[in-house]
């Protein structure tokens, strides 16, 4: 193999060529870039390059491995590995490692390092410019001024479309964002589940400038239960209490509201009990005969109850241990959501059904995230809302 190999100065052009503007990334970068640098020293040029080391990288971002060599850390993080020793399989094991290193990096240092490092001086590039380059797909996207600080964070089913509504727009922080803007990083995502869950924790974290509306609980109203002097579980919407125990919670009054009547007719439950209709008589789904009654006393407690129960059993996942199966970036890729004792873990992607299959596993290559009210709620109303491939009950 090696005896039919070039020789370094028939590709050193081509080198320079494909590593123009470029950061090198490799797994112990030091080792790989001293070899260039050599080689290049050879021939009388002066290779200069920025690095970045995964090892590094994995030492901070995922501690406590066993091993941080490459092959047994990619093991360990259920990373599929062909050809071991060779170019070709170590440097795709490098990039998928490093792609679950850039979405582990909830603070983003490593895309802000870079940025500082890129600044020219002079006009930041035109806003058309910044669009052309993302894509119209589901993911993250984070805006950052001159200085490489992130000033706005984030998602959409089509980022390309909602960056340039920013850059059109004309509202007050659509101004700003337009005076501030130097760049626009993206991540995708594929799910927008999990576009939802990072942009909440990421906000929290980063605490960008134009973001704060969203730094405190977006969920201002949440979903109750109590039993009326009666006997029947009735539910309201009320502003969110933290001392009640609450079933979810909605942005607005009018979500929750909305939420209750479809909540109602479609559990089969009483407008007049859960607050949604003022009479004496019967309320109104009773007339189109979809309330049972239990607005006039036709149908008692326990049968009613029954359904008010399933319901709110089928949108807590209290004490539940589950995945949640969605697409993942890819065609042949999926992503999961890991929930623990009712507690979310983080998710992750994958591309071999092992993976996912073996909780062992699965939890050694989580994105770990916070579990709060937030997360808890965008889960559920999500789940509420849309179809996700499926969900694994473990």
């Amino acid at each position: 193999m090696l005896r039919s190999a070039p020789k370094f100065y028939e590709v050193a052009k081509r080198i320079i060529e494909i590593t123009e503007g470029c950061v090198i990334v490799a797994h112990n970068a030091s080792f790989d870039y001293r070899i260039l640098k050599t080689e290049f020293r050879r021939l009388g040029y002066d290779f200069k390059k920025q690095t970045l080391c995964t090892v590094e990288l994995a030492k901070k971002l995922i501690p406590g491995q066993e091993s941080y060599s490459l092959g047994k850390l990619v093991r360990s993080l259920g990373i599929p590995m062909a050809d071991r020793h060779r170019a070709s399989g170590d440097a795709l094991a490098t990039v998928k490692l490093f792609k679950m290193l850039m979405v582990k990096d909830v603070e983003k240092e490593i895309v802000k390092s870079f940025i500082k490092t890129e600044i020219k001086s002079g006009m930041s590039p035109k806003l058309l410019d910044i669009v052309e380059n993302l894509p119209s797909k589901t993911g993250i996207y984070y805006i950052h001024n001159e200085k490489g600080d992130l000033i706005y964070i984030g998602k959409s089913k089509n980022i390309k479309k909602r960056v340039n509504q920013h850059f059109t727009g004309t509202s007050s922080k659509s101004k700003k964002i337009q005076r501030d803007v130097y760049a626009v990083t993206f991540e995708e995502t594929g799910s927008e589940l999990i576009a939802l869950l990072k942009e909440s924790e990421e906000i929290k974290i980063n605490k960008p400038i134009y973001n704060r509306a969203q730094r405190k609980s977006i969920f201002q109203y949440a979903l109750y239960q109590h039993k009326n002097e009666q006997g029947y579980i009735a539910l309201t919407v009320e502003k969110a209490d933290g001392r009640k125990k609450e079933i979810t919670s909605f942005t607005s009054l009018q979500e929750g509201r909305n939420a209750l009547f479809k909540i109602t007719e479609k559990h089969n439950l009483c407008q007049k009990i859960n607050g949604l209709y003022d009479t004496q008589n019967g309320c109104f789904q009773y007339k189109i005969k979809e309330c049972n009654g239990a607005c006039l006393g036709e149908e008692n407690p326990e049968s009613y109850n029954e359904r008010v129960l399933e319901f709110i059993e089928e949108n807590t996942f209290e004490n539940n241990n589950m995945v949640i199966i969605d697409r993942g970036r890819t065609f042949d890729e999926r992503s999961a959501i890991l929930i623990e004792n009712g507690v979310y873990k983080g998710y992750c992607f994958y591309e071999l059904n092992y993976q996912v299959n073996n909780i062992d596993i699965l939890k050694n290559i989580i994105i770990t995230m916070q579990h709060n009210r937030d997360t808890k709620t965008i889960i559920q109303t999500y789940l509420r809302k849309n179809k996700v491939y499926k969900v694994i009950q473990f």
